[in-house]
């Protein structure tokens, strides 16, 4: 075995420089989980005509089997199920995981409902995941003071 005899000054130089790497490594994960954060909570676009008909064309695509076409909670697939998918038609207020917040519902879209046959539907794009939370909003029957 040989004995290798640093300098004091070459021990002082690399330890200055681990904390340089430490500090840049913190400062680095801070920005990467604020991204992350962002990611989780994105801005919702802007509710337009446009939205709304894609939204129409992807529920019946991916939605209607179970929620049924009117938004009422009964698909053919859905019959089977439990808990029954969410009926839409109901007030906004009274909707079991959202109470009629875009936010949540976006996010029940996004990342689906445990013990239950609600996935995530996190393989579509965060506009076509918005669209759909903007159409189920729309089956919403109106309360006395609105949606």
């Amino acid at each position: 075995m040989v004995d290798i005899d640093f300098p004091k000054e070459n021990l002082n130089c690399r330890r200055e420089g681990m904390k340089k790497q430490t500090w840049f490594v913190m400062v680095s994960s801070l920005f990467l989980l604020a991204a992350m954060g962002l990611a989780v909570s994105p801005m919702p676009p802007q509710k337009t005509p446009a939205l709304l008909n894609e939204g129409k064309k992807f529920y019946e695509q991916v939605c209607a089997s179970c929620h049924g076409s009117k938004g009422d909670g009964k698909g053919l697939a859905g019959a089977a199920l439990t808990p029954p998918p969410t009926d839409f038609q109901k007030s906004l207020k009274e909707w079991p995981n959202t109470k009629g917040d875009p936010q949540k519902v976006f996010e029940v879209i996004s990342k689906g409902i445990p013990n239950s046959a609600m996935v995530a539907w996190t393989q579509y794009s965060e506009q076509q995941r918005w669209a759909l939370a903007y159409i189920v909003m729309e089956f919403s029957k109106p309360t006395a003071k609105g949606k």
